[in-house]
């Protein structure tokens, strides 16, 4: 008797191809994936002979989880990433000053909601943007809102917001979020003006959102990045390190683009 009534029901689905009352009624609803999928999951459903119950299951689990991937890239696209770059595609092996273990510990976000800093020092070209972003990913697939700037970025997007007079909403744009990219600090020189907005940036963080710092100078040098105030500079790395990981990277690895660049020609060749 079960089986008649499955077959019945799998060939009713069969001969029909649409309802449009219930795609109605799933587009007023904002459920679209819902209405994608109601008639393969239905089809399956009835195949495995599951109750209405589970039916339903499957289809809220896949509204839901098209909802969370929708979100999920969403964070990504406001986080303004340069590039996509995994974890899992670093080489580690190829920096092995770096602290793998450390590093892994904090993809899984823990840091963020302890507002804990993360600064990455090392020579140029050993893969400290690429750790950077891929925390950043991870806090996005997490859940978390992100943003990334380089620090010349970040100077002048305070001075934009100043000649514009925004600087307020800036400023609750980015009490939003929950983890900030500085990237390449102290690679560029920044003016009194700019080191003052970096100052201003660094304060308002403070104990509000973690901030993920990537730089070739030790703390000790860092007065030269900002105009040479070490009273300031001594403020600025107070806040910053009240609550802090450093993963120093040493100078004597080498550059890690151009192991790669090696690697490529050496596989062309």
């Amino acid at each position: 008797m079960t089986s008649r009534k499955t077959n019945s029901k799998s060939n009713k689905l069969e001969s029909q191809s649409s309802y449009p009352v219930l795609e109605s009624h799933l587009r007023c609803l904002k459920l679209p994936a819902m209405l994608s999928e109601y008639s393969q999951s239905a089809r399956r459903c009835s195949a495995d002979n599951a109750s209405y119950e589970k039916y339903l299951e499957e289809l809220t689990a896949i509204e839901v989880g098209k909802r969370e991937s929708n979100a999920i890239a969403r964070r990504i696209q406001a986080a303004r990433l340069p590039a996509m770059k995994e974890l899992a595609d670093f080489n580690f092996a190829a920096v092995p000053s770096l602290n793998k273990a450390k590093v892994l510990e904090l993809s899984k976000c823990s840091y963020i909601h302890s507002h804990t800093n993360v600064v990455l020092v090392g020579p140029p070209g050993v893969g400290k943007t690429h750790v950077a972003i891929s925390l950043t990913l991870a806090a996005c697939r997490s859940g978390l809102n992100a943003r990334f700037f380089t620090a010349a970025g970040v100077v002048n997007t305070y001075r934009e917001a100043r000649e514009t007079k925004t600087v307020l909403r800036l400023e609750a744009s980015l009490a939003r979020l929950d983890v900030i990219v500085i990237d390449e600090l102290g690679y560029l020189p920044i003016d009194r003006a700019g080191a003052e907005r970096l100052f201003g940036f660094f304060s308002q963080c403070y104990e509000q959102t973690s901030v993920i710092v990537t730089t070739n100078l030790p703390f000790a040098q860092w007065p030269a990045t900002f105009a040479g105030d070490e009273r300031m500079t001594g403020a600025l790395l107070d806040r910053l390190t009240h609550r802090l990981e450093v993963l120093p990277i040493s100078d004597s690895e080498e550059s890690y683009r151009v192991q790669q660049g090696r690697k490529q020609r050496q596989k062309n060749s």
